[in-house]
């Protein structure tokens, strides 16, 4: 986990580019990737605790994309060579400041345009873990979070879709009962 004072710097990693069947064909920086729109493997945490809450964060505005919008746990991209649960535990360290055991929940493809003119194309590995208590978010990363029970988050994205990240709708709309048992 990262220390109270040092922060995470992702913005020069490479992430693994693949096909179809999420075999790697190659590596290319994550930024490149996304204005290409080159499919690539992902990573998403979706925590819940003893309640049943979702929790939520608030990606920080000066991400390079979607920044501001709501969206599940911690999302992100595992490294060349890096396993992709180790990545998703790395991630959620250095993310949220939470270190909790995680299990993959499935995997599914998306393709959408997000901000700033870039693309996700994304072979996405979804872990699910259970978690109380409160984050402690690295700022430049994350700039809110908050529990959240299913039925309130599905009327929030009803309500305000726009206020999150495309890929926590996709979520939603497909695999939500695998999320919110």
């Amino acid at each position: 986990m990262i220390g109270h004072n040092e922060r995470a710097d992702t913005s020069g990693d490479e992430v693994i580019l693949v096909d179809a069947d999420d075999v790697a064909t190659g590596t290319m920086g994550k930024h490149e990737a996304h204005r290409l729109g080159l499919r690539h493997r992902a990573l998403s945490v979706v925590l819940r605790d003893g309640a049943g809450q979702l929790l939520l964060q608030r990606r920080a505005a000066g991400k390079y994309h979607s920044g501001g919008l709501w969206t599940n746990t911690c999302c992100s991209h595992p490294r060349p060579g890096e396993d992709i649960v180790d990545a998703a535990v790395r991630r959620l360290g250095e993310e949220m400041g939470i270190v909790c055991p995680l299990a993959f929940c499935f995997a599914t493809h998306y393709r959408a345009p997000v901000s700033n003119g870039l693309i996700e194309d994304e072979i996405v590995h979804v872990f699910v873990g259970r978690f109380e208590g409160a984050p402690h978010p690295d700022p430049p990363e994350v700039e809110g979070w908050r529990w959240m029970a299913p039925a309130e988050i599905e009327a929030a994205l009803d309500a305000r879709p726009d206020d999150f990240t495309v890929w926590f709708r996709k979520l939603r709309q497909k695999f939500w009962a695998e999320l919110t048992v």
